[in-house]
């Protein structure tokens, strides 16, 4: 059926939310700007030794005028010494895009910014694009330079600092299972690569060294010197000559880092193309209503509703919906819809989940299994109905069913934060929690175990309780002290449910303006149905040299 729009653009609550949201998307490109600009104050330097700049290296690997979808931009925005996002993003550049015609997970190593030192944040965000990859099977292309594990002084409030070692260990392992799997790691080794920065060049299928700048090596000259007493220079010790004449640890030896990205866009020209989409069952068709049209669907204001369908509108083929079983609790919606041509099923919120809707959405993903479709999941919701009727209707039983639903789905799942994600409904909903292949977040996005309002409610009524039952009646003080408390509970989580504190700490997979929506699920449907197709060679033990 045809989704009718009820949002009147001319409107001033259209203009309100409008601003309200474009507002929060420049504060986002702002805390990028940051990093962009700290990333330029390197350039004199960078051009002194004959280097490009991180984002230089980025733009020469990519394949003109083709998309390059961002991940996880933010990372650790306003941890530890960072204030406004210059320190931002893991010392990475990463996403996907095309090289040589061929779409690949691309991790560009910063070290512009804290000559693109390891640090938790680092390591998380690595960890992730990892789990990206073995998902999609996207081909790795890594341009890396660091000077390895950050011991400034920012280290020290690192409260994963500890765990470091272990975590990153997991990256060298993983490394070792995606070459066993048959998918490719390419990677450039532009300067530094120390210690645990050496294994993660020399784990990869196929190294390209550049002269006078790779240094690559287990111990640098100082360190080599403090533990044995032996001198080298850097070159001798682990330049790009040596590792290509003597040692072996590299494929290929470029003159500078252009000559070096020619090289790598040559390597990847090699690989199998990506295999044919099948998923497109009709001609991509523009929504009725401009998607433009999404920068204003959202309030500030929390407590009013938004209909699912009015995003839905905006962002289908058609605006054509076909919603499942629409008489059943309109507050879960379902259906199937095509997004840029590809069938897609969709469960959204309109409200709170109950009994009737957990069951609803618990069969319609069991039918999109069965038609071997995509899940789209666009998140906006207080979470699970509680009361005494629910709860004797089984709503603990029904929402846990809709829990091993979502979790065991075998098709591709994509979810929206668009709106409120508090408690279990976070989960039900196809969160970071329940694995489902890329979340991406609008800037009205809040994540939390509850709402900050109903957490200062909660807070009172159990004083209040309290209270009760020691037959205390509270002076003016008491209640006043515990109204603030109850406020400063609501301030609190509000800010930690907040959407850049959230896409910070890799609970999304980046905030994204809500009017590409419709553009960004296209395209990561692209990536997911390309990723169930490849069929890479593994083998016991991955690429090693000899």
């Amino acid at each position: 059926m045809s989704l009718e729009s009820k949002l009147d653009p001319t409107s001033e609550e259209f203009r309100a939310n409008a601003a309200y949201l474009t507002a929060y998307v420049a504060k986002v490109r702002a805390a990028e700007q940051k990093q962009l600009d700290t990333e330029f104050l390197h350039a004199p330097r960078a051009r002194e030794k004959g280097k490009l700049l991180p984002r230089e290296r980025l733009a020469r690997l990519l394949d003109r005028g083709a998309p390059f979808f961002e991940l996880s931009s933010i990372a650790g925005y306003g941890m530890f010494d960072d204030t406004d996002g210059r320190f931002s993003g893991g010392k990475l550049i990463a996403g996907i895009g095309h090289v040589a015609g061929r779409r690949c997970l691309i991790i560009v190593w910063n070290y512009a910014i804290k000559g693109g030192t390891i640090d938790s944040v680092n390591v998380q965000k690595m960890l992730r694009l990892q789990e990206i990859a073995f998902r999609t099977k996207l081909p790795i292309v890594t341009l890396h330079e660091s000077g390895g594990g950050n011991l400034d002084k920012s280290a020290a409030a690192d409260p994963w600092a500890a765990r470091l070692f272990i975590e990153a260990g997991r990256i060298y392992g993983q490394q070792a299972q995606l070459s066993a799997a048959g998918i490719p790691q390419l990677t450039v080794s532009h300067g530094n690569a120390t210690a645990g920065g050496a294994y993660q060049v020399a784990l990869s299928d196929v190294v390209i060294l550049v002269r006078g700048q790779t240094q690559l090596f287990l111990a640098g000259p100082p360190l080599l010197k403090a533990g044995t007493g032996e001198e080298a220079d850097a070159e001798t010790l682990g330049g790009a000559e040596m590792h290509a004449t003597v040692s072996g640890t590299g494929e290929y030896l470029a003159e500078n880092d252009a000559d070096a990205i020619r090289i790598v866009r040559e390597v990847v020209a090699q690989l199998p193309r990506d295999p044919a989409l099948t998923s497109v069952t009709v001609p991509a068709e523009p929504p009725r209503y401009s998607p433009d049209e999404l920068i204003g669907v959202y309030p500030e204001d929390r407590r009013r509703p938004v209909r699912i369908q009015e995003v839905l509108a905006r962002v289908v083929d058609g605006s054509r919906f076909d919603e499942f079983r629409s008489s059943i609790d309109a507050a879960t919606v379902c259906g199937t819809a095509a997004i840029g041509g590809k069938l897609v099923g969709i469960i959204g919120n309109n409200g709170p989940i109950t009994p009737a809707g957990a069951n609803k959405a618990s069969q319609f993903i069991e039918l999109c299994e069965q038609k071997d479709v995509a899940l789209v999941f666009f998140q906006n919701t207080t979470g699970f109905l509680i009361g005494t009727a629910v709860e004797q209707a089984g709503q603990v039983k029904h929402s846990a069913k809709l829990l091993q639903h979502v979790a065991n789905f075998r098709g591709p799942k994509l979810t929206v934060l668009v709106g409120n994600s508090y408690g279990a409904g976070n989960y039900a909903m196809a969160s970071r929690a329940l694995d489902p292949d890329f979340v991406v977040a609008w800037p009205s996005a809040r994540q939390a175990v509850m709402g900050g309002a109903q957490a200062a409610k909660v807070m009172q009524l159990v004083a209040e309780q309290k209270w009760a039952r020691s037959g205390i009646e509270p002076d003016e003080k008491t209640r006043t002290t515990v109204i603030q408390q109850s406020k400063m509970i609501e301030f609190g989580l509000e800010m930690l449910s907040e959407s850049m504190f959230c896409s910070a700490r890799l609970m999304d997979d980046g905030i994204i303006d809500p009017r590409d929506t419709r553009r960004v699920l296209s395209y990561l449907l692209d990536v997911c149905a390309e990723g169930r197709a490849r069929a890479p060679r593994g083998s016991s033990h991955g690429i090693q040299r000899f």
